[in-house]
């Protein structure tokens, strides 16, 4: 399958998140056996210049058939609608783009604002960047709502802010193999394979929100619900269970999760560091908990947190270390 790649507005994350890729061989080698070949490429493939120029030219009128069509960063729109803000060999890149997504088998954007124009549409959004096939959390985009590739599939959404390795791989490995099918999204036409999980699940902090036991700044080793505005209860995402390059993730790097897969994540209406609530209780819950349910069971934890979780959760490395048992017992 050919595999063409660009780049619109964006900072590269998502590309230097893929070099990050756990194959030993190296993440082309690992897609090329995989029967995935990169025809071009702004960092990564050979061809630069004139002769990229032909090979995007030849995909747009369809000379060269193109697979896999991966933008990575949102399409600006601006000023005015023209497109003329991001300029490709003398044309809007957002022409070259509509054009080339038409002849595609399949067109995949690459991280949050490729998806639903993320970090570069936040604010005034001069720029007037947008998704593919999303404007934020509304359908249209660039692309609008209808958009089907060849394959009869939407837009789909790798999104993370960078996404991860991982799921650039698993998802283009997927297709190669015609083993992704519109059943396997989800509703915001993210692959399942990685948002039918949550940030929280896998979290080493697990023990302290067990026990509500929070931190009070960033340092603290306490759970960054309460106070610190982590959504890890509430982002779809495997980050904790399949680690990012085999041994991080935001939380286990002292960060809150913002919750970047979703749409409008860059804008939550609050600083990202911080729990709004009303009358104590966060507002943001734990997806599918009734707040009654949450008030209660916060309360029940509290009252029952051990000492040592409740101590620990308030510095920045252990104080007290888990007791042993004194017999073999069970």
């Amino acid at each position: 399958m050919k595999l063409l790649w660009l780049q619109a507005a964006g900072c590269g994350g998502c590309t230097q998140s893929l070099l990050g890729a756990e194959a030993r061989s190296g993440v082309l080698a690992q897609l090329a056996a995989g029967g995935i070949e990169f025809v071009t490429h702004p960092g990564l493939s050979e061809a630069s210049g004139n002769e990229t120029i032909e090979l995007l030219q030849a995909a747009a009128d369809a000379r060269l058939p193109i697979d896999l069509l991966c933008v990575e960063g949102a399409l600006l729109r601006g000023p005015n609608g023209s497109g003329r803000f991001q300029v490709l060999a003398g044309r809007p890149l957002i022409d070259w783009v509509a054009q080339l997504a038409g002849h595609a088998r399949h067109v995949l954007a690459i991280g949050t604002c490729s998806a639903y124009g993320g970090i570069v549409s936040g604010g005034d959004n001069v720029g007037e960047a947008c998704g593919l096939q999303f404007d934020g959390d509304q359908e249209g985009g660039l692309l609008g709502a209808d958009f089907r590739a060849r394959s009869g599939l939407p837009v789909i959404n790798v999104a993370g802010c960078p996404t991860h390795p991982g799921w650039i791989v698993d998802t283009l490995l997927l297709l190669a193999a015609d083993a992704l099918h519109a059943g396997d999204l989800d509703a915001w036409q993210r692959p399942r394979f990685y948002t039918e999980q949550l940030v929280h699940h896998g979290c080493p902090r697990n023990e302290f929100y067990e026990f509500k036991a929070s931190a009070q700044k960033l340092s603290d080793l306490g759970c960054l619900m309460e106070n610190m505005g982590c959504k890890g209860t509430q982002a779809n995402a495997d980050c904790n269970v399949r680690l990012w390059h085999g041994v991080g993730s935001c939380l286990r790097g002292g960060f809150a999760c913002i919750s970047c897969t979703e749409p409008s994540f860059e804008e939550p209406g609050h600083p990202f560091m911080e729990t709004p609530k009303i009358a104590g209780i966060p507002t943001g819950l734990p997806v599918d908990m009734p707040k009654a349910w949450f008030v209660a069971l916060a309360a029940l934890s509290k009252s029952a947190t051990p000492t040592r979780v409740r101590e620990n959760s308030r510095s920045d490395h252990p104080l007290i270390a888990p007791g042993m048992r004194k017999n073999g017992k069970k």
